[in-house]
């Protein structure tokens, strides 16, 4: 067992004097910041553990170690016959794996001298490194009268220490991150390696990037973003060089590669460090593989990966005897993490996931319906990674828990980013804890400057806020049963506060429906939704076409045509540059849809005035690439055209449109057919499902 002095100091200190000190005192009395103490208390909490003990605070937050007497006197023994390290043993193993980073070959001697521990724990150090890297295609070389040598490619590496730094370290960056931001940072070096004015540009730049290029990067995505971005820029300032063209297709990831192009210029230009094209390639596979798209542009932008994505839903339905086919949040959910899932696993990406294990003990029987089907769906991917089935199970537990929650006191969640494990959290407490009326989900940047801490009840918080000064309540995101136990007790402590000049309100059916931070809907919303909707599908109606092209055509003259005639109906202005658009479309990915004879053209245009959803049947078929990148011969033409700013109804119709396209045997027989009154017939019962599962009440 390795304990550092401080945590040795700590654990003497509160069995000296069992309930007296707290936090502070301890911060105080070893000189050191309470951030830091609060920080070294979770090992204080896992050695005590160890010799069958708990670390205790009472309301007060004194802290004592709990249990048995003989207990804790083998605890005193053992803190007289330790030598204590100065550091963790994974800082250890960090500084280790930094150094080799650095060097080609390292002496043993000189490299266990340069960690500061001996020989023999070098080795067994260098065990532990050398099990953890293999995912990453690195290996160990240790060569007797040489000395040690980190083997792996440049993006390996990387790819290595950014993972490190967050599977160990993620707290603690959560929180320089911020210190960083608001200008409290007065460390040089981050973590033994990030220069902080370095990491402070590039939190800046990446910031900038999100706002302006409508980003929006997976819940720890931007965190992995931030960290390759510094850890590129660090590497190449040392002359470390990516292997050249080690990523073959640019055109998979051109929008990436122009973002990070810019991100990269800027630097260039601030710390004077070159930063290579094969660099920049690497940073945009990095932002393909943590962006999570926006639910604004996904399902009818990827109809193959749509339909995959409802027929999961329908087989995990299935195999749990629940039917989710008709949660719209579940299916967007889904969509939009999956397709930088996919690009992860399909560049070997490691994405590791924190709670996988707890997530596999907590939902077994979920984990493997999902595990089932997406093996099943999926049949492409060889073997899915259980961190990435993980964060999909993640997205159903939401769905499923959300069935059964009410309500009775405000509560705000804060996470990191205010996305992705929150959502599980707010449910998970609405089930748990059934006296909580609504729950907030907001991000560590926003609570320090959009949002009233006082407006809340009870704030819950899945990292540590040393530098907020209010009450809250530390959390793991999936909500162990000590949290909730925790949770409970402080409504039940402060019970009579929080009802003070509060009626006691009725849960109605309609409260039961609410998701985690929603309101109680008032009339003159749900009349507004209503209009939306209505608006929406009678566009879709008024706005069908079906054209019957009589001669041989290209499919640009089909195109020209059928935007003509729409302009002529008033329903877009400048044909020219929404055939334009539709053409940048084209060229980002196929639109042929895979063993059929349809194509997709669509695009989201400021030109485009309505909803259009049309169709050319032509007589003579024409060739064009098809989403899996494959020909596809095209005999039928669907052109899907919407307005630059939809609302939420508008996306979700148009979205279910696309996605039944494909949804049975049946769905594609008929937009196969070439049969007008099918077609229409089969949009009418679209939207007529679509008004049912949300208006019609069951």
């Amino acid at each position: 067992m390795y304990i550092t002095s401080r945590e040795k100091s700590i654990i003497e200190q509160i069995i000296k004097i069992s309930g007296k000190h707290t936090a502070f005192s301890i911060a105080t009395s070893l000189n050191v910041s309470k951030r830091t103490i609060q920080r070294d208390l979770k090992s204080v909490e896992r050695i005590v553990e160890q010799f069958g003990l708990k670390l205790a605070r009472d309301s007060h937050q004194g802290l004592s170690i709990e249990g048995k007497n003989e207990q804790i006197f083998r605890l005193v023994q053992f803190l007289t016959t330790i030598e204590p390290v100065d550091q963790p043993q994974k800082e250890k193993v960090l500084r280790l794996l930094l150094a080799l980073l650095e060097e080609d070959v390292y002496k043993t001697q000189v490299l266990a001298n340069e960690i500061g521990i001996s020989t023999t724990t070098l080795t067994t150090y260098l065990d532990e490194l050398s099990l953890w890297i293999s995912p990453f295609q690195l290996r160990l070389l240790r060569k007797r009268g040489i000395g040690v040598e980190l083997s792996g490619s440049e993006v390996n590496k990387r790819r290595a220490l950014a993972n490190f730094f967050l599977q160990y370290f993620n707290e603690e960056l959560i929180e320089f991150l911020y210190l960083l931001e608001s200008g409290n940072m007065q460390e040089e070096k981050i973590l033994h390696y990030f220069i902080a004015h370095y990491l402070r540009e590039v939190i800046f730049l990446i910031n900038s990037a999100i706002h302006n290029e409508s980003l929006h990067p997976a819940d720890r995505g931007y965190l992995e973003l931030v960290l390759h971005t510094t850890i590129t820029l660090q590497r190449a300032e040392s002359q470390f060089k990516i292997e050249k063209n080690f990523w073959s297709s640019n055109s998979e990831v051109a929008a990436e590669i122009d973002v990070m192009r810019r991100i990269s210029q800027r630097l260039e230009g601030k710390f004077h460090i070159s930063i290579s094209e094969s660099d920049i390639q690497y940073l945009a596979t990095v932002l393909k593989g943590t962006k999570l798209l926006s639910v604004q542009g996904v399902p009818y932008d990827s109809v193959v990966l749509a339909q995959k994505i409802s027929n999961v839903i329908q087989s995990v339905s299935d195999q749990i005897h629940l039917d989710l086919t008709n949660d719209f949040s579940l299916f967007q959910g889904l969509i939009a993490h999956m397709e930088p899932s996919l690009f992860r696993i399909k560049q070997n990406m490691e994405a590791f996931n924190p709670l996988k294990e707890e997530i596999m003990r907590k939902y077994p029987v979920l984990f493997m319906a999902v595990k089932n089907s997406l093996e099943k769906e999926f049949q492409e991917v060889k073997n899915f990674p259980d961190d990435e089935i993980a964060f999909m199970v993640l997205h159903f537990g939401s769905a499923l828990v959300m069935k059964e929650e009410k309500f009775s006191i405000k509560a705000l969640v804060i996470c990191p980013t205010g996305i992705g494990t929150s959502k599980m959290l707010a449910s998970r407490v609405k089930k748990e804890i059934t006296e909580i009326d609504s729950i907030d989900i907001r991000s560590i940047k926003d609570i320090t400057t959009q949002v009233d801490l006082s407006a809340y009840d009870l704030i819950i918080s899945t990292v540590r806020l040393p530098f907020m000064n209010v009450e809250y309540i530390l959390v793991n995101p999936l909500l162990s049963e000590e949290n909730i136990s925790t949770i409970k007790t402080f409504l039940q402590k402060n019970l009579e506060n929080l009802t003070i000049g509060r009626r006691y309100q009725k849960i109605t059916r309609a409260d039961i429906s609410l998701l985690p931070g929603e309101q109680p809907v008032g009339l003159s919303d749900l009349l507004e939704d209503l209009q939306a909707v209505q608006k929406s599908i009678e566009e879709i109606i008024d706005n069908f076409r079906f054209y019957r092209m009589e001669h041989t055509t290209t499919e640009e003259q089909v195109l020209e045509k059928m935007l003509m005639k729409a302009e002529a109906e008033d329903l877009l202005s400048d044909p020219a540059a929404v055939l334009q658009a539709l053409k940048e479309r084209e060229k980002k990915g196929g639109l042929g849809i895979p063993e059929t004879n349809l194509a997709l053209f669509h695009t989201r245009d400021k030109h485009v005035k309505q909803l259009i959803f049309q169709i050319a049947h032509l007589p003579n078929p024409c060739v064009v690439k098809g989403m899996d990148g494959k020909d596809v011969v095209m005999k039928n033409l669907l052109l899907m055209l919407v307005p630059l700013e939809l609302n939420h109804r508008e996306h979700e119709i148009i979205s279910l449109i696309s996605t039944n396209i494909i949804e049975s045997n049946e769905a594609l027989l008929v937009f196969t057919s070439a049969n007008e009154e099918l077609i229409y017939k089969r949009l009418e019962t679209i939207l007529v499902r679509y008004l049912q599962s949300n208006f019609k009440n069951n």
